[in-house]
């Protein structure tokens, strides 16, 4: 049944952004990154499950030193909106008087990465900067939460594919795609 539902909305959805589109993207993001950190070493925090596919390519572009670590919370579990967050695993690294490169597939309101982000402020951070594979198009999001480093923007759609899913599968597609939810 399930991956029938995502055979049915490959079928209707509209390419956003290809696998070269993105992967351009990300390499144009770890130079950023390079150009910010200036060789200071940095925790890479992969926002969990999404950001897999992203954060493996992006961390081995990046040539300053980094430790990793890994936070899971979410909102959908599963479902096509969000609810109420559930942290499955807080981050275990020190991050005292350290630079946090907190890494997520999407901006899209932005409640789950606010989360984390003022959790590793709370650990002692002492910066944290946002990287996301995507900003999501509208004006819903956490007043004055920004990504510092975003690659491409996509519509104010369901996307999916990247590491973003479509009831649970897709994160494996090469490309991001959108469908009406």
């Amino acid at each position: 049944m399930t991956t029938q539902r995502l055979s049915d909305a490959l079928a209707r959805a509209e390419l956003v952004h290809d696998r070269g589109a993105l992967e351009t993207a990300i390499a144009r993001i770890a130079r950023r990154i390079d150009d910010t950190l200036d060789g200071t070493p940095a925790v890479f925090m992969t926002v969990m499950q999404g950001a897999l596919v992203f954060a493996g390519q992006l961390a081995t572009s990046i040539a300053a030193p980094l430790a990793f670590d890994y936070a899971h919370a979410t909102r959908y579990r599963g479902a096509t909106s969000g609810g109420a967050l559930h942290w499955v695993k807080r981050p275990a690294a020190d991050m005292a008087g350290k630079t946090v490169l907190l890494v997520d597939e999407i901006l899209d309101e932005g409640h789950t990465l606010n989360a984390i982000r003022e959790f590793c402020i709370d650990q002692g951070a002492a910066r944290v900067l946002l990287a996301v594979l995507c900003t999501k198009r509208h004006d819903r999001g956490v007043p004055g939460l920004a990504a510092d480093f975003s690659g491409v923007e996509v519509p104010d759609r369901y996307v999916f594919g990247y590491g973003m899913d479509y009831h649970e599968q897709g994160r494996n597609l090469p490309a991001i795609y959108a469908v009406d939810a």
